[in-house]
């Protein structure tokens, strides 16, 4: 038996019990109406995934019927049927968002291949909606992992400016995580069910990127057999990110001033006027006052652009932030790889702590799924890294006095990573404990070790 359920909508009873018979015989759940007025309320009474509607019905329209589908139940499909089918019909009925539009007398093979075609694609659509929704609860601002006081910072401008609509400018290295803060603004707002919708505008010529944008009408350019929706179209009553926005050129710069400051566009080739209402997040990891020295960024954009800047810090800046983001990316790998990796050894971790980061963040978890998927032992050890990641630190450390252990050459590191902390804490041994993810206690054996002592550190 399908599990996919339908509702069978036809004014004539013959017809609709003899669709009702076979389609039941290929294995579908379906309910029937006759009647435009019963089919609203068996849809109000019980979510379907297809709806199969003719549009002629006795009181009232399969269009109707359609519209009323699109507006309170959208993830469900809507086939029409029609005994006068004509192409302008046709056209009208998928642009009014029905899946199929089929003409009577049904041929069987022809109903069934529509029917399960919409079902595929509305198990795509909901696969893809739950996908998103679990990518949303990980990238909110509860999971943006960070206690360092940089990181804390951008948090209380996150908090203070989320729920405006104000653009923010996210700024900062590659791979320290811009889409993330980006949704994580999004997903604190009161757009958060409204979409979010990324744009990496680097990656796009600026004849395509115009078009992803501001959409284009068919025959605009060579290839544009269709109407295209853009992106700006798409986030209406959402937020929209645009990455790398330090790329785009100076004309698509001038179309990207008129639509921050007024909220209306054309499409590519198009005369009609629309108006968005959309949060405008944009990102970029150059210096755009540099950009706008050299003449290579305009300096109307971006005044416009920078209300709200949020500067990301780089990892090698944060560091007592990789155990933290270190453990978090290791349980994601070992749940999605099914291994079971209790965590790094004490030599790993310091290699991790002391290596530099160019890739920030993002290559910090490619370096962590590697070591995962690729180590023998339970624990990720110094051998399992990468070799520029291992030379950061040695085994035994060659000193005036001859040769110190590794505990002894790791007091130095640790000693500037505690100072650092609680000297942005203003010595409060509560917040610095937290923030580096240790108990009072033994924050307090650590300082007494290293010659750490109520705000007068000594030398050691």
């Amino acid at each position: 038996m399908n599990k996919s359920s339908l509702l069978l909508v036809d004014d004539d009873r013959r017809v609709l019990e003899s669709m009702a018979d076979w389609l039941r015989g290929q294995g579908y759940q379906l309910d029937t109406a006759a009647r435009y007025s019963d089919a609203l309320e068996t849809l109000r009474r019980k979510s379907y995934d297809l709806v199969l509607a003719d549009v002629r019905l006795g009181d009232g329209d399969g269009f109707d019927l359609l519209e009323q589908c699109r507006r309170n139940w959208p993830a469900m499909q809507v086939i029409l049927l029609t005994g006068y089918g004509t192409p302008d019909g046709a056209i009208e009925a998928i642009r009014a968002g029905a899946f199929d539009y089929l003409t009577k007398p049904l041929i069987d093979d022809e109903l069934l291949m529509s029917v399960e075609r919409s079902f595929s694609q509305h198990s795509v659509i909901t696969e893809n909606s739950n996908l998103r929704a679990q990518l949303d609860r990980r990238v909110g601002l509860d999971n943006v992992i960070g206690r360092d006081p940089h990181m804390m910072r951008v948090y209380d401008v996150i908090n203070s400016v989320a729920d405006t609509r104000a653009t923010v400018l996210v700024t900062g290295e590659s791979g320290t995580g811009k889409s993330m803060i980006a949704r994580a603004i999004h997903r604190r707002s009161s757009r958060a069910k409204g979409p979010f919708v990324e744009v990496a505008c680097g990656a796009l010529p600026e004849n395509l990127l115009e078009s992803e944008l501001f959409g284009h009408v068919a025959g605009s350019f060579t290839g544009a057999t269709g109407e295209k929706m853009g992106k700006f179209l798409q986030a209406d009553g959402g937020t929209i990110f645009l990455d790398e926005i330090g790329t785009s050129s100076p004309a698509m710069q001038v179309k990207l001033l008129r639509v921050l400051q007024e909220l209306k566009f054309e499409p590519v080739g198009g005369t009609k006027t629309f108006e968005v209402d959309v949060r405008v997040i944009l990102a970029t990891n150059e210096d755009l006052a540099v950009a706008v020295a050299q003449g290579r960024f305009r300096q109307d954009l971006y005044y416009r652009i920078n209300v709200i800047n949020i500067e990301l810090p780089p990892l090698r800046s944060r560091a007592s932030d990789i155990p933290l983001l270190a453990h978090s990316f290791l349980e994601q790998v070992r749940e999605d790889a099914r291994r079971t990796v209790t965590g790094f050894s004490p030599e790993a971790m310091v290699a991790l702590e002391r290596y530099h980061w160019p890739g920030n963040v993002r290559e910090l978890q490619n370096v962590v799924e590697r070591a995962v998927l690729l180590g023998k032992e339970p624990m990720i050890m110094l051998a399992d890294l990468p070799a520029d990641i291992r030379g950061a630190v040695n085994v035994v450390v060659s000193s005036p006095g001859g040769q110190r252990t590794l505990k002894e050459a790791l007091e130095g590191p640790e000693r500037q990573i505690i100072l650092g902390v609680l000297e942005s804490n203003g010595w409060n041994r509560n917040m610095t404990a937290d923030q580096l993810g240790i108990n009072r206690t033994t924050l307090y054996k650590k300082m007494k070790r290293l010659g750490l002592e109520d705000g007068h550190p000594l030398s050691i």
